[in-house]
């Protein structure tokens, strides 16, 4: 049975609601501000019904308002009620945008008091139940910071477990934003090893000469400008783990140095003659074709198979699209943090959209259209407009620009829905996944832009 707590001076009226609701709820009451935080904090309430005309100040709302935002600050879960004056509609909607779930004004009806807290203990319930239900999502489905529900990732999340508690070389696999290095982080942060460094190396990212210092390092004096003894990453790494990542774009030589460096947990500095000793774990990921590229000659097959002790394959998101609203909602959660917005929820549209898209850029195109949706809308929930996918303006673009003449945005975007329209025969389901929108919003735009079929 939930709980509520009477707040108000006049004891009359503390009688006259207990007595109209005393089989519906358990009872605290209170006559100040001190006896009702007193009760809050001894006992279990889940409502508060406030009077917020309270001694010492019985004829203005002050004292009652002070207590609301306390309570609200202290106990945001207790739903609070407030009860105000008549003629003090202003107070009341202030009252509400400091927390407050609904007001009465004298002279209550007891009637409605009665539906408007059953109301008001019922949305707390559905709150609660969504705030549990979410942890419980997060808890379950997030290893630190890889989101998914979805049968290839709990397998994924299994051998992650699996493989980090080993020392063998782990080779990671898949498109380019699937989350190789979230995944490499991952079997860090669950290995024995993860009291000591993580060094990450994007392999692309650095020239020849430039990657082979990096990796190996120098001694003062090796090359002009090297003032200094340099640490390479491998020394950095040595008790910890080593992440290469597009391991395939090295050239062959610098492929012979990796194998022999995994071989033999040894290199030298450039420009060294000693050899030194390391003890690190070796991660490796690629977007590649590795067998394609040994049949090509562009890299070694014994570098592959000493890589390739276990492979993780890391699925496209198009292949996992039951995580996306999972996906979706936690970038929601993190850029609103993040830009100190309130942006409750994705609207049923606008996730549709997302759930219709390819995704060709992955888990980082998801991430990159909720931060921009965040930042840019103007209202309390994602909606449609605030979506942004980049095939739907790359083909508007690119019809505007190969036009012969100057042409509006309208024009343009009307050319190219009566373009798809056509080649799907009028189908506005498959001119719709042909242009990666909804098909709601083709429906919309068809009407709008007042295009009929010929």
């Amino acid at each position: 049975m939930n709980s509520i707590l009477i707040v108000d001076d006049d004891k009359r009226q503390r009688k006259q609601i207990y007595w109209a609701l005393k089989d519906y709820y358990e009872f605290f009451e209170a006559a100040n501000r001190p006896e009702t935080l007193q009760i809050i904090n001894e006992n279990p309430v889940d409502l508060v019904l406030l009077d917020l005309r309270l001694p010492p100040k019985e004829n203005t709302p002050e004292e009652g308002m002070k207590l609301l935002r306390e309570i609200k600050r202290v106990h945001s879960e207790i739903s609070v009620v407030v009860i105000s004056a008549d003629g003090e509609k202003k107070t009341s909607l202030e009252a509400v945008k400091d927390g407050a779930y609904d007001y009465f004004t004298k002279p209550l009806d007891l009637e409605e008091v009665k539906v408007v807290l059953k109301r008001a203990l019922y949305m707390q319930s559905l709150e609660q139940e969504n705030e549990r239900l979410q942890r419980e999502l997060e808890n379950r489905y997030t290893f630190t910071d890889i989101v998914g529900k979805s049968k290839k990732m709990e397998k994924i999340f299994k051998l992650i477990k699996k493989v980090a508690l080993s020392n063998c070389s782990v080779l990671l696999r898949g498109e380019s934003g699937t989350g190789k290095e979230l995944v490499a982080q991952a079997i860090h942060y669950h290995s024995l090893r993860k009291e000591k460094s993580f060094v990450p190396v994007n392999c692309a990212a650095l020239p020849e000469a430039l990657l082979e210092s990096e990796l190996f390092g120098y001694e003062k004096g090796a090359f002009t400008g090297a003032s200094t003894r340099k640490l390479g990453k491998f020394e950095v790494a040595s008790e910890g783990i080593i992440f290469l990542d597009e391991i395939a774009d090295m050239s062959l030589p610098m492929q012979a140095k990796i194998l022999r460096v995994a071989q033999e947990q040894s290199f030298e500095r450039i420009g060294g003659t000693k050899s030194v000793k390391v003890d690190f774990r070796l991660i490796t990921a690629t977007n590649k074709d590795l067998e394609e590229a040994i049949t090509k000659g562009l890299f070694r097959e014994d570098l592959y198979h000493r890589l390739n002790v276990v492979t993780i394959y890391l699925p496209p998101l198009h292949e996992r699209k039951e995580d996306i609203p999972l996906l979706a909602n936690h970038f929601l959660k993190r850029y609103s943090r993040v830009n100190g917005r309130r942006i409750k929820t994705i609207s049923a549209e606008a996730m549709d959209l997302l759930m219709d898209y390819e995704w060709p850029g992955n888990v980082r195109e998801l991430q990159n259209v909720i931060e921009r949706a965040v930042v840019l809308t103007n209202n309390n929930i994602i909606l449609l407009d605030d979506i942004f996918l980049r095939s739907w303006k790359s083909a508007l673009d690119s019809q505007i620009i190969s036009s012969p003449r100057s042409i509006s945005l309208l024009e343009g975007e009307k050319t190219l829905i009566q373009k798809a329209l056509k080649s799907t025969h009028w189908n506005q389901t498959k001119a719709a996944k042909l242009l990666r929108i909804h098909r709601n919003t083709l429906r919309r735009k068809i009407r709008y832009l007042r295009i009929h079929q010929e």
